[in-house]
């Protein structure tokens, strides 16, 4: 079933390609892969395409074409020739044309869609034949065999954007068209269903109407500002991890942002991961460069001073910033930037004490995820990520360290009974990991924690301590993140809570709203005291009805709003009124905030 849906989806890009270059001859054909969910096709369109009647009529004659060659039940048909022959058949299409010079061998394979009719002069002979080529495209395939096994019901093309040619922001931008692709049209209108409740969960809309954080051209793309709101919401994130790691023994530190390019050439960072780094800088006679990861800062902690077994495990923990280059087209709101701020922790430890100190790791997530109302097979689930002896580029080249970390991971997970997977070829250079696969609202799936095994740090820091015998030896390193980069995790929840934080992580907890200018002075005073016990909290006394201070209130989805006027101040109480509940009555303020603090320390 997976391999004909992928086999569908792939077919439809060409039919796409197909429709649009009946629709526009001149234009120019990029690539067409299927991806999850769906497919896509680039293209260089030429420019009234899509200027005509707009984006989405070019989108509706574009999908109403390709149902029509769906109908037409078009065969696929596969098909080796020459390099030579290929350059003919793709000479108006510079884009084929570079692909076929950088394909291997002095052959390339085309699939050809021809429509296939019933020989109507025969017809007791059961034969078929063949009209001349509807249309021909460069591919590996595979695609399905004929398109009568699509259903036009159960395909939808969703949007335009633009894309650089091969990725790279040197190349040319393409025009890219996106479409779903199901094998029913009740999964269809399912997954459109979910889309549209992602949309309405989008954080980097909420993060803009609730006030949260704002990007700027002039800062720079990826590069996050936090409101005060917003970074109400990260301390309430950084408090809970850095009180409860210091709880469970961890060391928590504070290293610099940047370092030698030395350091992480001795680490092996630099060259595996050196086309995501920033460029170095010349500073007096040294070069120095932003740090994208902190375990080699970490090291040199560890290593300031002669270590015993007796000290070990040794847990070091930072809340890191860290600096990581990505494509402008793949960053994603807060889900993906280019300064994040990591949960980070290095343990390390004796060979033997790894397997518990993984599962105590994984445990501190587990409790994490927990505060968030995460449960394990539903909103998360593992992955077991391993390397590939065979590939001693990507991969540090020791087998037998490759076996047994990769058997202790394993082995922690079957006796959790957790639901994971394994992975191949999503190892770090330096050995196995666990991620934790987090799950949105649109159905995509993020890493957000990981728990990693390292045999090679150790080597090339000389990691070691002086065991029980009096003899040194060299120790192993795990790698942690507790609730991942702040940022990821930010973006996670305000989709997960659409904005409605549970009240420990509300950045407002309280709107004090008087009735009129004569109830200003009293809600002054309940300010004060709500301040006085670490309340957040905000007054709303402009000059605008009661009803409508209230709707903006419950617009910025603030969890309590305390109405004060005449009744309330004799009695010396506030009314409250409870998100989503509507009026809780009135009580003594010294009642409401018991009721409140005891509801922040228990993070319902």
């Amino acid at each position: 079933m997976a391999e004909n849906i992928e086999n569908i989806r792939h077919s439809l890009s060409h039919i796409m390609a197909q429709a649009v270059l009946e629709l526009h001859p001149k234009a120019k054909l990029g690539m067409g892969p299927a991806i999850e969910n769906g497919f896509y096709y680039d293209f260089l369109l030429p420019a009234q395409a899509i200027s005509e009647g707009g984006q989405d009529e070019f989108i509706k004659k574009v999908e109403a074409r390709m149902k029509e060659l769906i109908l037409q039940d078009q065969k696929f048909i596969k098909k080796d020739i020459t390099k030579l022959a290929a350059k003919k058949l793709f000479k108006d299409q510079p884009y084929k044309l570079e692909l076929i010079k950088e394909l291997p061998g002095k052959n390339v394979s085309v699939y050809i869609t021809t429509i296939v009719l019933k020989d109507v002069r025969h017809p007791t002979s059961g034969g078929m034949s063949d009209i001349p080529p509807a249309f021909t495209d460069l591919c590996k395939g595979p695609h399905v065999k004929n398109t009568s096994e699509i259903n036009p019901k159960a395909f939808k093309l969703t949007r335009i954007a633009g894309a650089y040619w091969k990725s790279s922001e040197k190349n040319k931008m393409l025009t890219r068209i996106y479409g779903l692709a199901f094998t029913t049209e009740k999964e269809l209108s399912d997954y459109v269903k979910m889309q549209e409740e992602a949309e309405k969960r989008d954080h980097r809309v909420l993060g803009k109407k609730l006030d949260l954080f704002i990007f700027s051209d002039i800062v720079g793309k990826g590069l996050p500002l936090y409101t005060e709101k917003g970074t109400a919401i990260r301390r309430e994130l950084e408090r809970l991890i850095v009180d409860e790691e210091i709880k469970r023994g961890y060391k928590h530190v504070c290293t610099p942002d940047l370092a030698k390019v030395d350091l992480f050439k001795k680490s092996g960072h630099y060259p595996y991961y050196k086309d995501t780094m920033y460029p170095v800088m010349k500073v007096d006679e040294e070069e120095l460069i932003l740090r994208p990861m902190t375990c080699p800062h970490h090291y040199q902690l560890y290593l300031a001073k002669p270590r015993s077994y007796r000290e070990l495990p040794f847990r070091i923990a930072e809340l890191a910033k860290q600096y990581r280059y990505e494509k402008s087209g793949e960053l994603t709101g807060l889900a993906r930037v280019r300064c994040f701020c990591l949960a980070d922790s290095h343990i390390i430890c004796q060979k033997d004490q790894a397997e518990k100190e993984i599962n105590l790791a994984l445990k501190l997530i587990e409790d994490m995820a927990g505060i968030f109302e995460l449960k394990s097979g539903v909103d998360y689930r593992y992955r077991l990520s391993l390397g590939d002896k065979r590939d001693s580029k990507k991969y540090y080249k020791d087998d037998r360290a490759w076996d047994f970390a990769e058997n202790i991971l394993r082995k922690v997970l079957k006796e959790k009974n957790a639901p994971f997977f394994e992975a191949e070829n999503e190892a770090a250079f330096y050995g196995p990991k666990i991620d934790i696969q987090m799950k949105n609202f649109s159905g995509k799936e993020d890493t957000a924690f990981t728990v990693q095994y390292d045999f090679v740090g150790p080597k090339r820091f000389n990691l070691v301590y002086t065991d029980s015998d009096g003899k040194e030896k060299e120790a192993i390193v795990i790698h942690r993140s507790s609730i991942g980069a702040v940022e990821r995790t930010m973006a996670f929840l305000i989709e997960k809570y659409e904005g409605a934080f549970p009240l420990w992580l509300s950045p407002i907890q309280v709107s004090v709203i008087p009735i009129s200018e004569k109830h200003a002075d009293y809600a002054k005073e309940i300010i004060k005291k709500l301040k006085d016990n670490n309340l957040r909290v905000e007054l709303r006394d402009e000059n605008e009805t009661l009803g409508k201070k209230i709707r903006e209130a419950e617009m910025q989805k603030i969890p309590y709003l305390l109405i004060l006027g005449d009744k309330e101040i004799s009695a010396s109480a506030v009314s409250v009124r409870a998100r989503g509940k509507g009026d809780d009555g009135q009580m003594p303020l010294e009642k409401f905030i018991e009721k409140i603090k005891k509801e922040i320390q228990e993070k319902k």
